[in-house]
């Protein structure tokens, strides 16, 4: 194929990598099964696909670090070096000189006892491209670069010492170190903040320009392929199913898989009535499908005869290719976008929030006291009625967590009053805390982790049955099995371990356990936040499905603002443990009167990417500070490009204003510039 970059012109003749039938199994599984590309100085190559497809190996065979036991075949040449055959010495020296790697996870990436400066120049100083002495200015430099604020003392600090944000700055300041001729991107913005994302973003981007270094972005997050890339390969089942500039694969996509991903998405920009997910789950590289992997999936191709053998990857149309007997060729398969307005509240308020407070003591080893608080919720107010859901969105470490956790009782409250149902459950004994615990229950964002991993998935799902003794009352197996069948799972599941369900089941299981108690409030802590986008798309279905049918209310704790949209009928907008902007979804989306509101609503990527240069980001200055130290006045102050000195010295009261559809703690609401 002779692919070409989304501005229309074609790039130079030599890419700096070429793949050619490239495969890789770990015994029986068949993880990357032929697959072939190329990648141009200076553009940005977006892979893309579940869970499972095969894309952090790819990227992992590509840079040499797959270990013994991966069997690899096929070609990757990068700039003459056969990456396959060659010996470690070139390797090292490859990913030292030439070849730079940003993981998923910075926190596993940098070494915990080592400074980041040091971490930031050491394969330049091990590869002899500057001294010793010459590294810790390199090092300030190219922390500076990536606008991490104060590199001149940063570079002595170690990694529990920077945010997750900063931490993968400095992982894109060590990748581009040096100037690198290929980045190699491994889900770099998967555990950011939108805000923290788009900073991240554009360091990239304005490292690649300045370097002209070329980018393979491996990402689930089609929204961040529309704004960066310049060419996309979707994987499926171990292959590339189809290839093409980014704009023909988001306005025009051939492949089922490729319209079904779209279909899945929830948008920032517009709001579908239903989410349209991929049936069934993705294959396990162990057990593949006869014939066209994805053929048991989907809608074209589930009965033909002619799926029953695998489709060759041809091209298409200049610079498209795909791998499917049966080609879509209209923009007409993604269904149209229908503006849908969000349920006012439903029924009488179920839970009431006034001036909650969540402090946690610092105490000091040496004194032997208390030395200040963590103020993780500072005063949050807060009303859910019954059967709607209010979303609480903000950066991480703005409380959403803490709050919820304080409304079950999992964290005890400083200060304040929560009422459900019109008592005051603030500080219950763990008796009567229980009682109320049947009328709500959690969930929580990890389905591995809140999953006992050594009981079968119907024990856990009876196990708030049998705390409360109803476990027989409610009809013991029937009634658990009952619940399965709600969420989506067979009951012949009752008895399989967390192990052998997917990622998105084991949600479905977390989800049957909150409801086996009959609760009318469910507090869902990032419940899609770990899934690929098509099994969250089936998630959310879900969540909305069951509130229908059994009136449940729910408050739903996120950072996707996308996802949000989708499922709210009103959102709080949290900051440094206060709630600083609150109003239905409509009205808040159309119209965000806060400015950290309108931050984080300019900083979602939108799947669209004729919307690339179209859109104006507000980019906020500096890190969230610290809640134990907060700062005077307006605490986002600090970052606040509306901010005067009032804002340092007086903090804003929480309230409606008129002509605004927002109550708001801001001494200037207004609508975006």
């Amino acid at each position: 194929m002779s692919p070409t970059s989304s501005g229309g012109a074609a790039p130079p003749d030599a890419p700096v990598l070429s793949v050619r039938d490239l495969a890789v199994s770990f015994g029986a599984g068949r993880v990357v099964r032929g697959i072939d590309f190329d990648v141009f100085p200076g553009e940005v190559l977006g892979i893309v696909g579940e869970s499972g497809s095969g894309k952090s190996v790819t990227a992992l065979a590509i840079s040499g670090l797959l270990d013994a036991s991966a069997n690899v075949s096929g070609s990757v040449r990068f700039a003459g070096l056969e990456i396959t055959t060659a010996n470690p010495e070139d390797l090292r020296h490859m990913r030292g000189v030439d070849v730079g790697m940003i993981f998923q996870d910075p926190t596993t990436t940098l070494n915990p006892v080592l400074t980041i400066g040091r971490q930031v120049t050491e394969g330049q100083v091990a590869h002899r491209l500057i001294s010793a002495e010459a590294a810790d200015a390199q090092a300030e430099a190219l922390l500076r670069e990536v606008d991490i604020p104060d590199p001149a003392a940063r570079i002595g600090q170690f990694p529990h010492q920077f945010s997750g944000g900063m931490r993968q700055r400095a992982v894109i300041a060590m990748a581009m170190a040096g100037h690198k001729k290929l980045i190699i991107a491994d889900e770099p913005t998967t555990a950011l903040d939108v805000t923290v994302q788009a900073q991240v973003l554009a360091v990239l981007a304005r490292r690649r320009a300045e370097t002209g270094a070329a980018v393979i972005l491996i990402t689930h997050d089609l929204g961040v392929v529309a704004e960066v890339a310049d060419r996309v390969a979707v994987m499926y089942a171990g292959r590339i199913v189809e290839t093409g500039t980014v704009d023909a694969i988001f306005r025009t996509p051939r492949h089922p898989y490729t319209s079904g991903l779209l279909r899945s998405l929830p948008r920032l920009d517009t709001v579908a009535e239903r989410l349209q997910p991929i049936d069934g789950q993705p294959p396990i590289a162990s057990r593949l499908p006869s014939g066209c992997a994805f053929h048991p999936r989907c809608a074209i191709g589930r009965e033909r005869p002619e799926c029953q053998t695998e489709p060759v990857l041809r091209d298409i149309a200049p610079g498209a290719s795909v791998a499917c007997h049966f080609p879509q060729s209209e923009a007409a398969t993604l269904p149209a976008r229908i503006a849908s307005e969000a349920r006012g509240a439903r029924g009488a308020p179920l839970l009431e929030i006034e001036d909650l407070r969540v402090h946690f003591p610092i105490r000091s080893r040496l004194l032997r006291r208390r030395i200040g608080w963590v103020r993780a919720v500072d005063g949050v107010n807060l009303t859910v009625h019954a059967g709607e859901t209010v979303g609480l969105v903000g950066e991480s470490g703005c409380g959403k967590t803490t709050t919820g956790r304080a409304i079950m009782g999992l964290l005890p409250a400083s200060g304040g009053r929560i009422r459900f149902d019109g008592e005051d459950i603030t500080g219950l004994p763990r008796s009567e805390l229980r009682r109320i615990r049947r009328q709500m229950q959690y969930v929580f964002q990890d389905p591995f982790a809140s999953l006992n991993p050594i009981r079968t998935a119907g024990e856990i799902v009876a196990e708030p049955l049998r705390i409360h003794g109803l476990y027989d009352q409610m009809g013991g197996d029937i009634y658990i099995g009952g619940l399965f069948e709600k969420v989506g799972l067979s009951a012949a599941m009752m008895g399989r371990l967390p192990r052998q369900f997917s990622g998105g089941q084991k949600q479905r299981i977390g989800i049957a356990r909150a409801l086996a108690l009959q609760p009318r409030l469910l507090i869902l802590d990032e419940p899609v936040a770990a899934l690929d986008v098509s099994i969250q798309a089936q998630i959310v279905n879900l969540l909305q499905d069951l509130q229908r049918e059994l009136g449940l209310a729910y408050l739903f704790v996120a950072h996707d603002l996308s996802v949000v949209r989708h499922i709210c009928d009103r959102v709080a907008v949290m900051y440094l443990g206060r709630i600083v902007e609150e109003s239905t979804r409509d009205a808040l989306y159309a119209t965000p009167v806060h400015p950290y509101t309108q931050s984080l609503l300019s900083a979602v990527p939108l799947p669209d990417p004729a919307l690339r240069n179209a859109r104006r980001r507000i980019v906020l200055r500096g890190e969230i500070p610290s809640p134990a130290r907060p700062p005077t006045g307006c605490t986002f102050h600090p970052r606040c490009f509306r901010a005067t000195a009032r804002c340092a010295a007086e903090a804003p009261v929480f309230a409606s204003y008129p002509g605004l559809p927002s109550s708001v703690a801001c001494h200037f609401p207004g609508a975006a510039e």
